[in-house]
């Protein structure tokens, strides 16, 4: 099971009361010691103002601060946790993807889901319509995407988006195209689209016990569409409290998620204290869990 860690952007308070441009140079500081460290890959939130409640504080926007550590970093794959479809132009994202995939020299993975966070859709002007609708635009929003990352120019009329004869250049470095992850723990809808479009389910906040339960039924949807299950690759991003204590119960945590045959797991360990001190010993706790880093091997 490789490791992957989220860079702060301030969403989750990490930055509240510094100054900008100090709180811009630990982001990358903190991206450049992840490599170093070995983790597999880094990742961004793609939000808009802090959580749990929206105040004048830093955070950082998401494709920006992606480019900026592209151009810090050199071995890290590189991606959201998860983009919102409901944000953007799905052929913007596309366009975007493609161009941050040549950017960073074929590290990057574009994660994307339906958007829950009510209060950012209306602050910005998004509305925010029901969830069917919501996770409809993503489908739209997949149909787009893959095409655009495929041969010649893209068409496609949806209920939700549409594109006519959309050219895509450069389509971005990784072949056959760069990975697609569909984020999210919904069952019915999420699980087939992610078993249609993506490469890789990202499961989300949740616990261990739920994650086991929702693994065979994630598994089922690609069998239902005649899909090699073990052809769809499987992560989880855990709860921040999950991470809190560094040192055995850590390891213990780890270690289980490693059990469940998870390719990645992806956590915060920086959240309450964005220093390089708190990355190292999330590093330690990695190793003792048995999880891959690029140090292991050195080691």
């Amino acid at each position: 099971m490789q490791v992957g860690l989220l860079i702060p952007q301030g969403w989750k308070y990490e930055y509240n009361g510094w100054d900008p441009a100090k709180a811009w140079a630990r982001t990358l500081e903190l991206a450049r010691d992840a490599e170093e460290l070995g983790f597999e890959s880094e990742w961004v939130f793609d939000h808009f103002h802090t959580t749990p409640d929206p105040e004048d504080e830093i955070t950082f926007e998401s494709f920006t601060t992606l480019a900026s550590i592209a151009a810090a970093t050199s071995r890290v794959r590189i991606g959201h946790m998860v983009i919102c479809a409901g944000f953007r132009n799905p052929g913007l994202v596309a366009k975007l993807a493609s161009t941050l995939d040549v950017a960073s020299n074929g590290r990057f993975e574009l994660g994307i889901g339906g958007g829950w966070k009510e209060e950012e859709w209306l602050a910005y002007g998004y509305g925010f319509p029901p969830v069917g609708d919501r996770l409809g635009a993503l489908g739209d929003a997949l149909e787009i995407i893959t095409r655009m990352f495929g041969p010649g120019r893209a068409t496609y009329e949806g209920k939700y988006s549409r594109v006519a004869g959309a050219i895509n250049m450069p389509k971005g470095i990784q072949k056959p195209r760069p990975p697609i992850i569909v984020g999210g723990n919904g069952k019915e809808v999420t699980f087939r689209l992610a078993a249609r479009f993506a490469d890789e389910l990202n499961l989300v906040y949740t616990s261990l016990d739920h994650v086991a339960e929702l693994i065979p039924i994630a598994r089922s949807r690609c069998e239902e569409i005649g899909r090699d299950p073990a052809s769809l690759r499987i992560s989880f991003y855990c709860r921040d409290e999950d991470m809190v204590n560094p040192g055995q119960e850590r390891v213990d945590f780890i270690g289980r998620a490693r059990e469940l045959g998870l390719v990645r797991f992806v956590a915060f360990p920086t959240r309450w204290d964005p220093t390089r001190e708190t990355q190292a010993r999330f590093a330690e706790d990695c190793l003792a869990a048995g999880a891959e880093l690029a140090t292991a091997t050195a080691r």
